[in-house]
């Protein structure tokens, strides 16, 4: 940005703004606001140095106000003692909002030598709020272009930083075109690029601007920063930018955020931690929450200012613009009926955070789907993210504040039932990288909302280094893993369920190669549990605790026919079905009973829906399916019915045994050994009927219970519960399934 005086650019002066310009010495008169003195009345001895403090700023600002040109900062006491009292309040307290246009007129005018204009652009640290006139003036005094490149540049990243803090953007916005011509300022193009970005509305959006931008590009070559631009551009008008352009970019801009952000956040840290009183009064908006951290502070949209008079003022000023705007502001966004009435017309605000905390928001993204608006959150939450991942930086600090973002964005996930974008990328890009143990919960929750659009690349990006985690850490982990794993199974099939619904009326061929990406997707995830708990099931030595993660995935697993219509049935392995089979637990018995008959209830109804199809259809259960589950249905009556099961198991690695072998073990009648009675998850079932039902027997026979009281333990065992068994075999065993049906006829009857 040259001090060039062009025909092309009116000049603002800074005169033209007389109306706007703060006056201080009724800032000094209007005394201490409600707020300051109730914080006044808590505040202790230590503190009473503020006071002289707050009367030291005062007099800075009134110098820099009036301060003459080029004065020197080494031969001028008076203005080093000024100039040093605006960094230290500013860095301990931050600066009120009527004292930036004063100091940015003085750094912008070019009065003072670049020494003393860097030191008070890096000085411009809000306590609150940054009004919006004082941006407008800033602005002329670039057009002007009395200050050198070297603060251009620094002014322009110091707006990058504080956007968010700005009271208003109207009058920002109308300066949209004075922006857009210091794109050819080769060196300033990136940091106006991302100004343009933060700015953009769907009326900036114009045919010679995209021509300047593609001028641009040819002559710069791909950069990111115009790519940003463009894509925008493109979600507002694509008939107007017709190139291909990237789907993915790592990073659209540099980061700009220098020393403000650090001093931003240990000013909102120590008013928290130091204040007897909360820090919205500090901070003048008693209805907001203001919290420490970046993102926490863009989680509502801010009030307007600090100042009462100040308020009034500037909400005069919105109430005017509103009446000559189509935009309906999301301040004004109060219930669920204006959203209904305004969402044609709604603006979104500039801190994109405030939509993962405000219902009406997210509904909106839900019923609109306005790309622009998903452009804009997915660019800053992936920033974000990527900035503030304590395992990814050095300082790890504040590890609590980022745990609260991340449960932030899984709440907007569960709100919205679908996961973002940005978060995913940084779930691939950081997991490599994860302990496992740093916000452990949020990022398992997290990986359930992984979208299946790219489930080629999962087995790299997020199964390997989930596994590796998985088997080295902790149980409590194990069980973390495998409940993510299951929502994220139960997300896809009810996303399934939806596009069904709503593609109903889609030609088969699109929905059968949607359908095909996700039956891929889904047997991966599958093969992917089944191997983990296999695994888990050895190292823990078959805990219970275990088992129940284990099961609970596999009772989505054996329902997904019927339940999500997916053509797709996979049975546990063999390492989890056996374990569960011959457990000590009956919890874990008869889960397995019920997933077993769910298995045979969706196995039946695939084989008659094909048979009652005269041609194949495209998706069907392999043959393996059906002679796995055969074989584990075997093993099952023999364990729990027949008591065959050493000798009919034909499962590889069943329980199948030579005689011989059965022999050596010395155990009296091995052929009627497990069952139903003798089954060890059940035999304290058996010992409790034995002694009801002969409490004078104090053998504990079991081989009394056969003929009818082997039915009588039947009815007892399922009036303990054990519903899962029931449901079996009743399903499975013809004695059983017969009487059942028989009895039913006669109901009827």
């Amino acid at each position: 940005m040259q001090r060039r005086q062009s025909s092309k650019i009116p000049k603002l002066h800074l005169h033209a703004h007389h109306k706007h310009q703060t006056d201080l010495s009724a800032w000094r008169q209007r005394g201490t606001t409600d707020s300051e003195k109730t914080i006044q009345n808590h505040q202790s001895p230590d503190n009473q140095e503020n006071d002289s403090k707050q009367g030291s700023l005062e007099e800075a600002l009134s110098y820099f106000q009036r301060v003459p040109e080029h004065v020197s900062l080494k031969k001028d006491s008076v203005l080093q003692k000024n100039l040093a009292t605006v960094e230290s309040v500013a860095l301990q307290r931050g600066l009120p909002p009527e004292g930036f246009e004063v100091l940015l007129n003085v750094a912008l005018s070019g009065k003072l030598a670049d020494t003393v204009n860097t030191r008070i652009l890096m000085s411009l640290i809000p306590a609150s709020v940054i009004p919006e006139n004082s941006i407008v003036s800033s602005v002329s005094w670039l057009c002007v272009g009395k200050c050198s490149d070297k603060i251009q540049l620094l002014f322009l990243r110091w707006l990058i930083t504080v956007f968010d803090f700005i009271d208003h953007k109207e009058q920002i916005n109308a300066l949209y075109g004075f922006f857009f011509y210091f794109l050819q300022d080769e060196k300033l193009c990136p940091y106006v690029c991302h100004v343009l970005y933060l700015l953009t509305r769907k009326e900036n959006v114009l045919p010679f601007r995209i021509r300047k931008l593609l001028d641009l590009q040819s002559k710069m070559g791909m950069q990111p920063h115009l790519q940003a631009l463009l894509s925008l551009y493109k979600l507002f008008h694509p008939e107007l930018v017709t190139i291909t352009l990237p789907g993915k970019v790592k990073a659209y801009f540099k980061n700009s955020e220098g020393p403000w952000k650090a001093a931003i956040n240990a000013i909102r840290q120590k008013k928290q931690e130091n204040s007897p009183v909360p820090l919205q009064l500090f901070l003048g908006t008693a209805q907001r929450q203001w919290r420490k951290r970046k993102w926490n502070s863009q989680m509502v949209v801010p009030a307007s200012s600090t100042n009462e008079n100040y308020l009034e003022d500037k909400t005069k000023q919105c109430v005017a613009l509103s009446t000559t705007t189509e935009y309906f502001p999301v301040e004004q966004l109060q219930s669920f009926s204006q959203l209904l009435q305004n969402i044609h017309c709604l603006e979104f605000p500039a801190q994109m955070g405030s939509v993962l905390t405000n219902p009406l928001l997210l509904h909106y993204m839900n019923c609109k789907k306005d790309e622009a608006v998903n452009l804009r959150l997915h660019y800053w939450m992936g920033q974000t993210l990527e900035e503030e991942c304590t395992w990814c930086v050095v300082d790890n600090s504040r590890q609590e504040e980022f745990k609260e973002f991340l449960e932030t964005i899984y709440k907007a996930e569960c709100f919205l039932q679908e996961g973002f974008s940005s978060c995913e990328e940084f779930l691939y890009k950081s997991l490599p990288l994860w302990d496992g143990s740093c916000c452990q919960s949020q990022v398992l929750k997290l990986v359930s909302w992984i979208s299946i659009n790219r489930f080629s690349e999962m087995k790299s990006l997020l199964y390997d280094p989930l596994a590796q985690l998985f088997f080295t850490s902790s149980l409590y982990f194990k069980c973390s893993v495998l409940e993510s794993m299951r929502e994220l199974l139960q997300n896809w099939l009810i996303s399934h369920v939806i596009h069904l619904d709503s593609e109903s009326d889609s030609q088969d061929h699109s929905l059968n190669s949607t359908l095909s990406g996700l039956v891929d997707a889904v047997a991966q995830l599958i093969n992917f549990v089944g191997q983990i708990s296999t695994a888990a099931l050895r190292l823990e030595s078959d805990i219970t605790l275990l088992m129940h993660f284990i099961l609970s995935f596999y009772e989505i697993v054996c329902d997904m026919y019927l339940q999500y219509n997916l053509p797709l049935l996979i049975m546990p392995p063999a390492g989890v079905f056996y374990p569960a089979l011959l457990s000590m637990e009956s919890v874990s018995l008869n889960r397995l009973c019920y997933i077993m008959y769910r298995y045979r209830t969706n196995l039946v109804a695939a084989k008659e829906n094909y048979l009652e199809k005269k041609k194949a259809p495209q998706f069907r259960f392999s043959s393996k399916t059906y002679k796995e589950y055969n074989q584990y249905l075997i093993a099952m009556v023999g364990c729990l019915w027949t008591s065959n099961a050493f000798e009919k198991d034909s499962h590889p690695q069943g329980l199948h045994m030579d005689e011989e072998l059965l022999k050596k073990t010395a155990v009296k009648e091995y052929k009627r050994s497990l069952n139903i009675v003798h089954h060890p998850a059940l035999m304290i079932y058996a010992l409790s009927f034995l002694q009801q039902a002969f409490p004078d027997d104090t053998t504990f026979n079991l081989s009394l219970i056969k003929g009818k009281k082997w039915d009588w333990y039947l009815e007892y065992l399922y009036a303990n519960g054990l519903k899962g068994l029931k449901l079996f075999i009743e399903s499975s065993i013809n004695r059983i399934s017969q009487a059942s049906d028989h009895k039913a006829e006669n109901v009827q009857e």
